[in-house]
């Protein structure tokens, strides 16, 4: 069974949707990324033409996630990456003499940056 094509949710405009678009309130930001797995309600579905096109309220950053030069599907290298993340999570923290906890190992990241949810990392060995 063939899914229908999403059309752009912009107003009598026909075109298949391209691109997913999601209203960040708390941060006033505009994501625009790649055409979403599933319809939500709280999304937009835009054509090739409206995403181009997206202008955000002034005060506000439209933050765009892909440039449709990115490979559609993870690659080995992120998969392999991911998983490497979840495994150095898993470990332990370091132990003090007494068995106490010391504290998160050296090679924790450093939290540099952060705006609303997103944190920008920095590996202490740099």
């Amino acid at each position: 069974m063939v899914s229908p094509v999403r059309r752009c949710s912009r107003t009598a405009c026909g075109r298949p949707a391209v691109a997913t678009l999601t209203y960040v309130y708390a941060d006033s930001t505009a994501v625009l990324g790649p055409l979403a797995t599933y319809a939500e309600p709280h999304c937009y579905d835009l054509c090739a033409e409206h995403s181009e096109r997206l202008t955000a309220p002034r005060g506000w950053e439209v933050v765009r996630l892909s440039d449709g030069s990115a490979p559609a599907h993870p690659s080995g290298d992120d998969l392999e990456a991911l998983a490497n993340a979840v495994r150095e999570a898993a470990r332990p923290h370091d132990r003090g003499p007494d068995g106490g906890n010391r504290g998160p190992r050296s090679a924790d990241p450093v939290e540099v940056a952060r705006r609303g949810h997103l944190r920008v990392l920095r590996s202490p060995d740099s």
